[in-house]
């Protein structure tokens, strides 16, 4: 059985809720974390039972932050858990953030799921990434609901910023006049772009323009 979900079934701790499917999702993209000294960003405390189901997932050597706008969260802080109270749509208080915690291995932005406050957490952290780190939205069915300024046509949904994202990707291959196909930060960090159902996950890694090999000998 997935542990995440052994611990969910078994979890006598803290409130945790999540969609059923959440479950292997973060053991497809977080397993390789576990056991190290791994350091976890996560965005929303509301009880604080995913933090401590991040403690016991990863093991004694993981590092886990909550964030939250909730001043009580506070409270919830326990051994290997620390939490910061602000708004995750704030860039300053982002950059604090960044300032306080060089290292950041994985985000998991289960916040307040409006449309800025997704998309300024991406834009704020990003980058912010370790190398080969892992970036988790959650809840991004949010982007198809008018209360959190999503819509089905939409254009600044977190789904639609997403999507603009897979065209940079691909600027190591952009031909000829191609305006505003340009090679980003994001092309050079963004290694994959992974959809589920009300889940977004970029994995990052270092790139650089890809280069075409050959091996064998020509038929003709």
């Amino acid at each position: 059985m997935n542990e995440l979900v052994r611990y969910f079934e078994n979890n006598d701790k803290n409130l945790i809720v999540k969609l059923s499917h959440y479950f292997e999702i973060y053991e497809r993209h977080f397993a390789r974390f576990r056991g190290s000294d791994v350091h976890i960003l996560e965005i929303g405390v509301y009880q604080g039972g995913s933090l401590q189901m991040w403690k016991e997932y990863f093991g004694q050597d993981a590092k886990i932050v909550g964030v939250d706008i909730d001043p009580r969260m506070k409270e919830l802080e326990e051994s290997q858990v620390e939490i910061r109270i602000g708004d995750q749509a704030d860039p300053e208080f982002l950059a604090k953030i960044r300032e306080e915690y060089p290292r950041i291995d994985i985000v998991i932005d289960d916040g307040g799921h409006t449309m800025k406050q997704q998309r300024a957490s991406f834009e704020n952290l990003f980058h912010h990434l370790s190398d080969s780190g892992v970036y988790l939205c959650e809840d991004t069915c949010t982007s198809y609901w008018a209360e959190y300024d999503g819509g089905i046509s939409g254009k600044n949904t977190f789904v639609d910023f997403s999507r603009d994202l897979i065209d940079e990707v691909h600027a190591f291959h952009r031909r000829g006049n191609n305006a505003g196909f340009d090679v980003s930060e994001y092309t050079r960090t963004i290694d994959s772009i992974n959809y589920y159902d009300s889940v977004i996950v970029f994995e990052k890694a270092s790139k650089r323009p890809p280069k075409m090999v050959y091996t064998g000998t020509p038929s003709f």
